[in-house]
């Protein structure tokens, strides 16, 4: 990947971590927190899933190969940063709209509401959603195999808390969240 396209995805990742530890304040009293080994092991998996895309050298050279061709890298890292640059705001945007709702740990909050209109009408989880899709996009932008399976991790941590917040969601708020879930999708719109 060519030097404007490294600086590009470590300066958007980064701007979005520090949005992300921002929008930490403010938020509601939590009433009921995820316990905290689940939590680390998701967290894990996330942390694993971004040091494959950094990390200069792996142990496994199968994974420093490309799978996309080389001669493309330009088509590939530009539809890369599209995406990424997509998911990113697109995780903006929902955790604008949550609010004092949002947490980075799964919990119910003091008066917690359930929110089902911008970005959560298009999709349940919105944050997840563009976070995978950053992920992708930034997997397509390096072309490595490394990238592939930082995807596949993050869509398994993913996958993990969007399982356990509908749960919590239907404990919490009953029929009103099952029929919210019949008429949205968690992931894909109309898919997943």
């Amino acid at each position: 990947m060519g030097t404007f396209y490294n600086y590009f995805f470590s300066c958007i990742w980064l701007a979005w971590i520090i949005t992300w530890f921002v929008f930490a304040h403010n938020v509601k009293e939590n009433v009921r927190r995820e316990s905290p080994i689940p939590r680390l092991l998701n967290v894990a998996l996330l942390i694993v899933a971004a040091a494959l895309f950094w990390a200069p050298r792996l142990p496994v050279p199968v994974l420093m190969r490309r799978f996309l061709p080389g001669s493309q890298w330009q088509l590939w890292a530009g539809v890369g940063a599209i995406l990424t640059l997509a998911g990113l705001l697109f995780t903006v945007w929902a955790r604008i709209h949550l609010g004092r709702n949002w947490s980075g740990v799964i919990t119910i909050k003091a008066n917690h509401e359930l929110i089902t209109t911008g970005p959560y009408g298009l999709v349940r989880h919105p944050i997840y959603s563009g976070l995978e899709l950053a992920f992708i996009g930034t997997a397509l932008a390096l072309g490595q195999w490394r990238g592939v399976l930082a995807a596949v991790l993050a869509f398994i941590a993913i996958l993990h808390r969007v399982v356990v917040e509908d749960r919590w969601m239907r404990g919490e708020f009953g029929e009103a969240y099952d029929a919210y879930a019949r008429r949205v999708r968690a992931l894909v719109p109309g898919l997943l």
